[in-house]
């Protein structure tokens, strides 16, 4: 058995004695640890909290004896950017650069520690060795490690100082945990995606549930969070408010889907197809409200250096038709290209330069490029333009939208069919051809925010903390996947993490953002709200 997985499920069992149980994983008789190693196990301290009947809070702490963290100097590997072709930096290098760094550093008078690192149990990379990482002592301070680090820079090396906490390999000394349970069949209120009414803008997870009254809310998903990237607080991925997309899918890539106000959900992988037809001629919207031109995470046709989804990267397009919602609550970008204002039944109401806002009751359209050529050729004041929007999963099936529906996205997938299945490279959130991309993300412990679902059709949602935010250090993608199945979820996907991570109970902040400004401001969030009477 995983010993992670295998702790990370008694420490969940210790609070089913006090609580009403999730259906979880147990531990198997010939798996129990022996009583000298019992002494060392980890140990975990839980709470529970009922906020409403059909929902409970439980907070735990999870601490290892065992754990004996500190500050590393580790060595860079050089490796060239896969879609760049420049050189760029990774934690772990080939076996030979591994074994010719060493003899170099030993030269130099320092005595390096070679270590395999191994491919984490993703669905889609390879398995065994990922590569070797060497590293340079182990101190009790970052102001000893940096010390040492700029000595070994100084002999011609690339560093880094970490703090080896955060290694997948080593045992994380304590975790910060919240896990917010809804019961659909005890909960009588609703649970929805939300933007609390402008995706152009930026709220702290808290301050939006202190103002609709939630009983838990948790951050959503990824969101823009420069303006090189495009507006603030745009989503970079598929959402959904009040039943129509508020923006697309970049690839395919994981999202829940509240359904019936959050009566009956599911996690699947998404796509989204939206069409703009004007009588037999029809072209292609690539976004909804962002800016034309970029594409936060990538995933799209046509997108630059890719069209592969891509965490954290912005692509370019030089030919984009992006459709723009009353949702849009900020001023439309301007610049070259072409506008098309149309009213609720799409018909076109104004023509001109992009720019402006979006009226009350319209959708605008803006088209740089050959997209600026279409709008141009066939639209006409009075006219109507048509816009089809579509959403299936990875099976072809439509996934249609209710007034009460909404959509969160994420990535990657964690959880499917009750079995821990991480599409990483899929999802673009790690890369096998470049070592560069995505070690971090993905593979060294993070804040994290998940949710899930479990056979009773229960609603999970779990935050923990990370970066030594109150000691905390978080989890790598597979010790997500790990908690999340052992708390009996059956589907699971990560949401956007780091110090986007955040959980109010009752409007108030419950754990310990990363973020250096504190609980950072957000693009979206999940509201677990009462029933309104």
């Amino acid at each position: 058995m995983n010993y992670r997985r295998a702790r990370l499920a008694l420490a969940v069992a210790a609070v089913a004695v006090a609580a009403a149980p999730l259906s979880m994983t147990t531990v198997a008789a010939a798996d129990a640890p022996s009583t000298s190693a019992a002494k060392a196990a980890p140990t975990a301290q839980w709470t529970t909290r009922t906020v409403a009947p059909g929902v409970e809070v439980r907070t735990g702490v999870i601490t290892d004896p065992t754990a004996a963290p500190g500050w590393a100097v580790t060595v860079q590997a050089p490796v060239t950017a896969r879609f760049t072709g420049a050189q760029a930096w990774a934690a772990v290098g080939t076996e030979a650069w591994a074994a010719q760094t060493a003899d170099k550093l030993r030269a130099a008078g320092f005595e390096p520690n070679l270590t395999r690192i191994d491919w984490p149990d993703y669905s889609d990379t390879p398995h065994g060795p990922m590569g070797v990482r060497v590293r340079v002592g182990s101190h009790p301070t970052q102001d000893e490690a940096k010390s040492v680090a700029a000595k070994v820079t100084a002999a011609g090396f690339r560093t880094a100082v970490e703090w080896t906490g955060y290694d997948a390999d080593q045992p994380a000394d304590r975790e910060n945990i919240h896990v917010a349970v809804i019961d659909p069949r005890a909960f009588d209120g609703s649970v929805t995606a939300t933007h609390d009414g402008n995706v152009a803008q930026r709220e702290t997870t808290s301050s939006v549930a202190a103002k609709l009254g939630s009983l838990v809310g948790v951050n959503g998903g990824f969101f823009v969070t420069s303006d090189a990237d495009g507006a603030q607080g745009i989503q970079a991925g598929v959402s959904a408010h009040d039943g129509r997309l508020a923006s697309m899918a970049v690839g395919s890539r994981a999202a829940l889907v509240l359904t019936d106000g959050g009566r009956h959900s599911r996690i699947a992988d998404l796509t989204t197809t939206v069409t703009a037809r004007v009588g037999g001629s029809t072209y292609a919207v690539r976004g909804i409200n962002r800016t034309p031109g970029l594409v936060r995470d990538c995933g799209q046709d046509g997108g630059s250096p890719t069209a592969e989804p891509r965490q954290d990267v912005t692509c370019t397009m030089a030919d984009d038709l992006v459709e723009f919602t009353s949702e849009y609550g900020r001023a439309l970008p301007a610049g070259p290209g072409r506008q098309v204002s149309l009213d609720a039944k799409g018909r076109v109401v104004a023509i001109g330069d992009r720019g402006g806002v979006v009226a009350p009751g319209q959708t605008v359209l803006q088209g740089v490029g050959q997209a600026a050529d279409w709008l141009s050729g066939h639209a006409a004041t009075g006219g109507k333009i048509t816009v089809k929007e579509v959403v299936r999963d990875t099976h072809g099936r439509q996934i249609k939208l209710g007034v009460d529906d909404t959509i969160v996205s994420g990535a990657p997938t964690l959880v499917e069919n009750g079995k821990i299945s991480i599409d990483a490279a899929a999802e673009g959130t790690v890369d096998p051809a470049d070592l560069s991309f995505g070690y971090a993300w993905s593979n060294t412990r993070q804040p994290r925010t998940m949710a899930g679902l479990d056979r009773q059709g229960r609603l999970l949602l779990v935050t923990v903390d990370g970066r030594l935010s109150g000691g905390s250090e978080g989890f790598t993608l597979a010790e997500a996947a790990d908690f999340m199945k052992s708390l009996g979820a059956v589907q699971a996907l990560n949401l956007d993490g780091g110090g986007s991570t955040a959980m109010a109970v009752k409007g108030e902040l419950v754990n310990r953002p990363s973020d250096a400004t504190g609980e950072r401001a957000v693009g979206d969030t999940i509201q677990v709200l009462p029933r309104t009477r």
